[in-house]
């Protein structure tokens, strides 16, 4: 997985708007120890030491996609109570907009509550409204859909069959999501599937899809011919089973199957991971990666929820720095435009120096390494703008670069006194500075001052242009040479 696509897409995530659409419910934890039986009847007597109170259901879908950076619309219907309130209050809190929770007084608002002792649970109880919502309640919420939805890029519907999702509800969802070509992104509930058909995506586990298919999973002959049943009777583009141990599987309406490993942490609390995949495989579609990378990415995601105890989120720095994992320090160095962006802003602010140099660095050598230690010198961070393979074309010629851009942004992000590279297209790399307002501008001794492109935009900004001799005899075009000359025949 490319992490910088990743750090890419959680930078762009507060310009995505999600309308989550579902059961919400209050999650509440009854923390204590256990170390005695009661004398009344033969079960543990817990003496309660902490008591928190989460989102839970649809909310914690809400709760995961807020703490990822998204803006987020919630659609449902609530009882006129106290849970209610604290539901609405707990939203607001965290910038939701709750224009789309209605209130029914026929209704309960769902609140479970938790007890647990060291670390287990000791006992569930639930108080809530299973039947469906009413008539009214129903054109509400689809009236609300299909005003809201215009400005979302995904629409994820989270189902725990407490009624909200009717039949009509769910029409209207897919008749908007496919009208729209917006994402619709479903954690079904249930043994009728049929019920979400057309719709983009469903995120059942193993379990449910049993369930629904009545196929013993037990191995991927039997797991293809439940996936086959979901995909052909609801007419989905995408299926992506959850397997616990066993990671993910997704299965695309083409054909393609793709078995996903699962990320190897200790398990503490599966509670609310199906929530964790549903926001995090919603929001990355929404951002516009594929089916294949937007499921690893939700996989991530899952193995960070499930190692923490109760319905909980995930970060963007936890995913990122999981993502990175897998990689050699030299990927953690290579960042995207808008990601760089955001990292300079934050630097400025703590009051460094930014000092930002460009060029091809194809062949690199001696000569380079010497120049960028003496850029490096000059400020706090180096921010090392490369030039793509295109924009080498461009400048020297078909026949370069002879190492592609990849290659030669890990070999320079492998140097300690390069912290960043940013590979840019364009001829120039005056797009670049005007993003990193770097304090310090560095480019060769051959340039002159008003030579060097962006000298004006950094100097209008306090900065200076600082000219850096080559070490003499020390170039790309002299290697090449050489190399021509005694092995040229």
């Amino acid at each position: 997985m490319d992490r910088r696509a990743v750090e890419s897409l959680f930078a762009g995530a507060g310009e995505i708007r999600a309308l989550v659409v579902g059961d919400l419910m209050l999650d509440e934890y009854l923390w204590g120890k256990a170390d005695r039986i009661s004398p009344e009847a033969p079960v543990q007597v817990v003496d309660i030491k902490r008591e928190e109170l989460r989102l839970g259901g649809a909310g914690n879908v809400v709760n995961n996609l807020v703490a990822l950076g998204c803006r987020v619309t919630a659609c449902s219907i609530i009882g006129d109570d106290e849970n209610g309130q604290m539901l609405l209050e707990a939203f607001t809190s965290r910038g939701v907009d709750t224009a789309g929770v209605f209130v029914d007084p026929a209704r309960k608002t769902s609140k479970k509550t938790r007890v647990l002792a060291s670390n287990q649970q000791i006992v569930r109880i639930d108080r809530e409204t299973r039947g469906a919502i009413s008539a009214e309640s129903e054109r509400r919420l689809v009236e609300y859909i299909r005003s809201a939805a215009t400005g979302c890029r995904v629409i994820l519907v989270s189902d725990y069959l407490k009624g909200v999702l009717t039949s009509g509800v769910l029409a209207a969802i897919v008749e908007f999501g496919r009208g729209a070509g917006i994402p619709v992104v479903v954690d079904p509930k249930g043994t009728d599937y049929g019920r979400y058909s057309g719709v983009t995506i469903l995120t059942p586990n193993r379990k449910e899809a049993e369930a629904a298919t009545g196929i013993a999973i037990s191995d991927e002959a039997s797991l293809g011919l439940a996936a086959k049943q979901l995909l052909d009777g609801a007419a989905l583009d995408a299926l992506l089973i959850t397997r616990s141990e066993q990671g993910m599987s997704l299965f695309m309406g083409d054909g393609e199957i793709e078995h996903i490993p699962t990320v190897a942490r200790e398990v503490f609390d599966v509670t609310g991971a199906g929530d964790t995949v549903l926001a995090v495989l919603g929001l990355a579609l929404a951002g516009g990666m594929p089916f294949s990378e937007s499921a690893r990415l939700a996989n991530v995601a899952a193995g960070i929820a499930v190692a923490k105890v109760g319905t909980s989120t995930v970060t963007p720095a936890e995913i990122i720095a999981e993502v990175g994992r897998g990689h050699l320090d030299s990927d953690s160095k290579i960042k995207h435009l808008d990601v760089m962006r955001r990292i300079t802003d934050e630097a400025r602010a703590r009051g460094q120096r930014i000092v930002f140099t460009n060029g091809c660095f194809d062949l690199i050598h001696f000569g380079h390494v010497k120049y960028l230690q003496k850029a490096r010198s000059l400020g706090d961070l180096l921010v090392l703008g490369l030039n793509s393979d295109a924009s080498v074309r461009r400048l020297k010629g078909e026949k370069r670069p002879l190492i592609n851009q990849d290659e030669r942004a890990h070999l320079l992000a492998a140097l300690d006194c390069v912290d960043y590279v940013v590979i840019f297209d364009d001829d120039t790399p005056l797009h670049l500075i005007e993003a990193v307002r770097p304090n310090i501008l560095v480019k060769g001794g051959d340039y002159t001052r008003e030579g060097v492109v962006g000298h004006e935009q950094v100097e209008s900004w306090g900065g200076r242009v600082e000219l850096v001799e080559f070490v003499d005899g020390r170039s790309t075009s002299g290697i090449i040479e050489k190399i021509v000359e005694r092995y040229g025949e």
